[in-house]
């Protein structure tokens, strides 16, 4: 979950993608009514990851509520 934080998203993202293997994993980006271009980024350069896009920005726990609901996992690393 993030709020105008477009930069530090990409490299976070790209970091999971980069150094994750030998598992099956999902990402959910939750976006708290990003500005900058944040959601846009990560359809484009991260297809993979599920959005939930948030009109305003819900705060950092109901973000995270809402990505542990769609999760199919049985972790959750927030």
């Amino acid at each position: 979950m993030a709020w105008n934080v477009r930069s530090l998203v990409h490299d976070c993202l790209k970091s999971v993608y980069d150094q994750t293997s030998g598992i099956s994993f999902e990402v959910i980006y939750v976006d708290n009514g990003s500005s900058d271009g944040s959601v846009e980024m990560v359809r484009t350069e991260f297809p993979d990851a599920k959005i939930i896009e948030n009109r305003e920005n819900r705060g950092f726990i109901k973000a995270n509520n809402q990505a542990i609901e769609v999760a199919r996992g049985r972790y959750v690393l927030c």
